[in-house]
């Protein structure tokens, strides 16, 4: 688990150099190999700039800080994590992202971002051709993360690729691994910003 703690860090930190992670915002998660109702997430107000192995905290599956870590704080949105993590039982890591073409995206339309065509589109599970559109969803933000859970839970059938954007705020990517979660948040926001360019 400390392995990951690393890896899932050095990648925290190169989301900050790519500008999707500014100050302290954005968090991160994986569950535990060894207790999968152990859910390692990311310490509330850290500078993504500097973040380590050390900034990461354990949850249970319904947000509740576990006693070796009680008196500190998870991030505000590590409910939206829990409930992901319920919905997709089989995914192990979840990224985030504030990215400028994500924010851009939901500024403009109102349901969902629609991705036709690109080669890029296989970098989502489950998708073999670049000849096939894909959907990806567009839920308001809130401060109230029970309701937004409830939204999520509400909204399943429109999560049909691993990532959705929250408006206003950055897109949610998950897989059943660190490289499989990487992979779908960077395939995302390629295509945001690919579609974006072209659209304007």
């Amino acid at each position: 688990m400390e392995d990951l703690k690393d890896q899932l860090a050095e990648v925290i930190r190169a989301y900050h150099q790519k500008g999707w992670s500014p100050a302290t915002s954005t968090n991160y998660s994986f569950r535990s190999a060894a207790n999968p109702n152990v859910i390692v997430v990311s310490k509330s107000g850290i500078d993504k700039s500097v973040f380590s192995a050390a900034d990461f905290m354990e949850v249970n599956m319904l947000g509740q800080v576990l006693p070796a870590f009680e008196g500190i704080r998870p991030s505000a949105e590590t409910l939206i994590h829990c409930k992901l993590y319920q919905l997709f039982p089989e995914m192990m890591c979840i990224v985030h992202s504030h990215s400028v073409y994500s924010v851009l995206q939901s500024m403009k339309k109102q349901e969902a971002v629609e991705l036709s065509g690109y080669e890029v589109l296989k970098g989502f599970e489950g998708i073999k051709t670049h000849e096939t559109t894909v959907h990806l969803p567009i839920f308001d933000n809130t401060q109230d993360m029970p309701a937004f859970a409830a939204v999520l839970e509400q909204g399943k059938a429109r999560l049909t690729v691993p990532a959705f954007i929250m408006r206003q705020h950055g897109t949610y990517a998950w897989g059943r691994n660190l490289f499989e979660a990487k992979r779908h948040l960077e395939t995302a926001e390629y295509l945001f910003e690919v579609d974006w360019k072209f659209s304007n």
